[in-house]
């Protein structure tokens, strides 16, 4: 089954504004205690795009999108979701935002206790308030069809693989119907043909319904496939930005370097 192709079915996003700014931050800066993990981060993600962050381990590409959801608090700077300040929000002001935005672990983060089914039913009962159990079994079906996984409804986590933990994952997201997804290293732990199909998954969730997400990653691949435009992170600031194949031919070394196995 050609997964990449068969999303699950729900409503398109209605028309948009391709200029429209979803994420907006300019000067955010981070530190825990000494450590300045976030020094001058600037960037607009704008509707229906994909953006791409590379950067070496502990770089802090992690903790901006952690500051995006109001996981953790900037020092310093601007960070607006939707227009809306993230900082200044309530609980249940950040409540409603993180119900519009998809967050994706690097593991998956599946409850380790519940089947496939119930993984998926837990954010429609819990986020969604749906109730009609007919409505919930139709949607759990389509969201684990697109994904190509419906024959493991029932199986629990721990008798999956990586590659389709990770692919649970991304139903379990994608099932609430999200306006931003946070990818953080969707790829990791893959081989390189399951690292292609989740890489296209993403590519074509954005394309049909629009998405606009977030993507760390270390995978060459999948930032040449899923991104419209890549930002290259190093000591905690942006120091390039461009499209892939725009940085692939940079002047600057530390770019540069994270191209040298691509021909």
């Amino acid at each position: 089954m050609d997964t990449a192709a068969n999303i699950v079915e729900q409503p398109a996003n209605p028309v948009y504004d391709k200029d429209e700014v979803v994420i907006h931050i300019k000067g955010l800066k981070k530190s825990f205690g000494s450590k300045h993990v976030l020094k001058n981060i600037n960037l607009d993600l704008k509707r229906g795009e994909n953006v791409v962050v590379l950067g070496k381990s502990g770089q802090g590409k992690s903790v901006t999108i952690q500051c995006i959801v109001g996981l953790l608090k900037p020092d310093e700077g601007e960070l607006t979701v939707f227009g809306e300040d993230v900082a200044l929000m309530s609980d249940d002001e950040l409540k409603q935002l993180r119900n519009k935005i998809g967050f994706l672990f690097q593991g998956g983060a599946l409850y380790d206790s519940m089947t496939v089914r119930e993984n998926l039913e837990f954010p429609l009962t819990r986020v969604l308030k749906l109730r009609d159990q007919n409505e919930i079994n139709k949607r759990v079906e389509e969201v684990l069809d697109g994904v190509g996984l419906l024959d493991a409804i029932d199986k629990m986590p721990s008798d999956l693989s990586g590659g389709m933990r990770k692919r649970v994952g991304l139903a379990r997201t994608l099932i609430v119907n999200p306006e931003i997804m946070l990818y953080d290293e969707p790829t990791t732990g893959l081989d390189p043909i399951t690292s292609r199909e989740i890489s296209e998954l993403i590519l074509n969730m954005q394309k049909k319904y629009k998405i606009s997400s977030v993507i760390i990653t270390h995978d060459m691949e999948c930032a040449r496939i899923t991104s419209d435009r890549v930002v290259v992170m190093n000591e905690g600031e942006y120091i390039a930005e461009g499209s892939f194949d725009e940085l692939k031919t940079s002047d600057n070394e530390i770019v540069r370097s994270f191209f040298k196995e691509q021909s």
